[in-house]
């Protein structure tokens, strides 16, 4: 009787550390600091008339609390409830945990190639880099028998196409001012596409408003069930680079928002329901310690180097905000987005180990 009892328990044992993760939505917002995911607004920026865009009262009426905890909780407040209380966030240096980009340069492509291959080449040097040689974690995925054909990427910037290597991979980048739909959009997509192609380009043709980008993958996440798919918001970059330090914020509060409505959508469909996991981190940090610099990122701005991430789905542990010393980097993520679906990835290049924390145990 004892043997059975032992059998039992280590079976039960067994189901309960079982897989549960099936889907993986990762979402990167380009370029938003650490410094106002765990402090809120910086009084210093929000109080310079050339980064306010003339409306401090805005900014401190809308995002402004009593502290950091207050403040910040107004600027991601799903952020600061259901994935604090479900999930893990990374990143805060006052306590000593710190995540850092490994590559050199401290800017976008790096950044996005770092997050998907687990690797730092150092010949992707620049935004304007060829299409990527590397095999990322999306490409690797996709030849998985069960995955096949059910991973997807939307990105608000072109060179998306180029960082995931879209002619290689055999899987969709829909990016900037992509047509999303194919011969066969349903109306929403055709709506969409119209929507995207006639509206204001702040950006030029580089990179289009993350409003489009977010709609597109909502309406793919509704009607064709990825089981990957990754979503990359870009305005916080792109009032950062401007200088507009309000529709910075006003940037990071709408991604935060739409993390809700993807995070509600699959808590609430039953393919999606307790078996998805979602990542959400960037690609580089920016400057802090000269004020002007939150601008800026670069190897010759410090601080940008600095990232954050979180996560919440039925692998990660309900930590909430991590405040232990430690020091991961980016290219653990590729490793970590991987295990969390079931698989160790592989490829030609070295491939960095996963974050082992941040999975149940």
């Amino acid at each position: 009787m004892r043997k059975l009892i032992l059998f039992l328990s280590f079976f039960v044992s067994m189901l309960s550390s079982a897989q549960k993760t099936e889907n993986i939505i990762i979402i990167t917002t380009d370029g938003f600091r650490w410094q106002e995911v765990f402090k809120g607004i910086d009084p210093a920026i929000a109080n310079d008339k050339n980064f306010n865009q003339g409306d401090s009262t805005y900014i401190y009426k809308k995002f402004s609390g009593k502290d950091f905890a207050a403040s910040r909780e107004k600027l991601m407040p799903f952020l600061w409830s259901e994935i604090v209380q479900k999930g893990q966030i990374y990143g805060n240096r006052d306590f000593g945990n710190k995540v850092n980009v490994s590559n050199p340069y401290w800017f976008s492509y790096p950044g996005y190639s770092e997050i998907m291959t687990g690797n730092v080449d150092v010949q992707i040097n620049s935004n304007a880099y060829k299409a990527n040689p590397n095999v990322t974690v999306l490409e690797f995925l996709n030849q998985q028998p069960k995955l096949k054909g059910k991973v997807i990427a939307f990105g608000a910037w072109d060179a998306f196409d180029r960082i995931l290597n879209e002619e290689r991979s055999g899987f969709p980048v829909i990016s900037a001012f992509d047509n999303v739909g194919g011969n066969k959009p349903t109306a929403t997509q055709k709506l969409l596409n119209e929507m995207r192609t006639n509206s204001f380009k702040p950006f030029h043709e580089d990179e289009c408003l993350d409003v489009f980008t977010h709609y597109e993958a909502m309406e793919e996440l509704k009607t064709k069930k990825p089981k990957v798919l990754y979503i990359s918001y870009g305005e916080t970059d792109e009032w950062a680079h401007h200088g507009h330090y309000r529709s910075y914020l006003d940037a990071a509060n709408q991604v935060d928002k739409w993390i809700k409505e993807i995070w509600n959508f699959v808590q609430n469909d039953p393919q999606y329901k307790n078996k998805t996991t979602l990542l959400i981190t960037v690609d580089h940090g920016r400057g802090d310690k000269i004020k002007a610099q939150w601008k800026d990122h670069g190897a010759d701005v410090a601080g940008a180097s600095e990232i954050w991430f979180a996560a919440i789905g039925p692998e990660i542990a309900p930590n909430g905000e991590i405040k232990t010393e430690s020091q991961l980097y980016q290219k653990q993520f590729a490793q970590t987005i991987a295990k969390i679906m079931g698989y160790t990835f592989t490829a030609p290049h070295p491939v960095a180990e996963e974050i082992q924390e941040i999975l149940k145990k």
